[in-house]
């Protein structure tokens, strides 16, 4: 049972990481959309009542994942956020700008003010979704550590190709999420504009997160995931396909099944080793080495086990009740609130 528990562990902070990407990708894919797409004030502000309601409660993903992180695996969390302290910092104040944004824009009494705050929700959200890809891929690809799970090098030692190509990946991704749900969650041109982009540029927006999980399954001595990493490709294919149909929801479904494949076989692949090393394989931290004590673990096990189910009915719930479409007819002419 003590043997099972840091699997347990390592297999549900792979499933937060999942569900962070997930739901605030197309959150993140909106936010960049913003500036990259809409170009009146009207089609702005269908994008923000499309993710209103949750963009809020999709960020608690990314809290609970680098919490569990910490209480299973605390080696692994000391190791790797003290490696990647500066893109840490750059990605909670990305967080907070895009917050800032979004509440400060609705109080905007100036097209210019505006303007401004729409520019910082793109900006901070593209450099979140930008430095979770590199955190992710970096923690799958390696890191410049020592035997001690310390910094090998300056402060800017993680930055290579691989954590270029995993912001990349995530910035991809939830552009594409993003057309997808606003496809699913619009009418008129914000739902035309999504089929056009998905039926086009899918393929584009997901390659390199497929790099990305190819290059790790070449590395890795498990085959089989390749099938998984397959079926991902099909999902996607079916994507487009639903896309040009007018099938919303499959069109997300099928982006949402690729993310599920390429980052369970990067994970399936990736096992015991949670953080390789590029100084020296022997430097790699594994589950046994970072795991907590059984006793931590199994206590967080039987709690996870109860609430873990609550949160997901609850999220599940929540999108049910915002599940309508959402028009630009339904959007009111900018106006601005006196103070009483």
């Amino acid at each position: 049972m003590a043997e099972a528990l840091p699997v347990f562990w390592y297999v549900i902070i792979a499933v937060l990481w999942l569900g962070y990407l997930a739901l605030e990708g197309f959150d993140l894919g909106a936010g960049m959309l913003m500036q990259a797409w809409a170009r009146d004030e009207r089609r702005r502000r269908v994008l923000l009542n499309v993710i209103g309601p949750v963009w809020e409660g999709n960020e608690v993903w990314l809290i609970t994942a680098i919490g569990a992180m910490f209480a299973a695996f605390p080696f692994w969390y000391a190791s790797l956020l003290s490696t990647l302290y500066l893109p840490m910092l750059l990605l909670l104040l990305a967080l907070i700008l895009r917050a800032v944004s979004i509440e400060y824009r609705g109080k905007a009494r100036t097209d210019r003010t505006r303007a401004v705050w729409t520019w910082c929700l793109a900006l901070g959200s593209f450099t979140a979704a930008f430095v979770v890809g590199a955190f992710l891929a970096l923690t799958t690809t390696g890191l410049p550590i020592d035997a001690n799970g310390d910094r090998v090098g300056g402060p800017f030692a993680w930055l290579n190709g691989w954590a270029v190509l995993g912001g990349l990946a995530v910035v991809g991704f939830s552009i594409a999420q993003a057309w997808a749900f606003i496809g699913l969650k619009t009418d008129g041109a914000p739902r035309q504009a999504a089929a056009r982009f998905l039926s086009r540029w899918t393929p584009v927006a997901l390659a390199p997160l497929l790099v990305w999980a190819g290059a790790v399954l070449l590395r890795g001595d498990r085959p089989w995931t390749w099938a998984l990493l397959a079926a991902g490709v099909a999902a996607a294919a079916g994507s487009v396909v639903a896309a040009r149909r007018g099938r919303e929801g499959l069109a997300l479904a099928g982006l949402t099944l690729f993310l599920v494949a390429a980052w369970s076989a990067v994970m399936i692949v990736q096992f015991p080793v949670l953080q390789p090393s590029t100084v020296d394989p022997a430097f790699d931290l594994t589950a046994e080495i970072a795991a907590s004590g059984p006793y931590t673990l199994g206590i967080m096990a039987v709690v996870s086990l109860v609430f873990v189910p609550i949160v997901l009915a609850y999220s599940a719930w929540s999108y049910w009740v915002f599940r309508r479409r959402v028009r630009e007819t339904h959007i009111p002419e900018p106006h601005a609130v006196e103070p009483v």
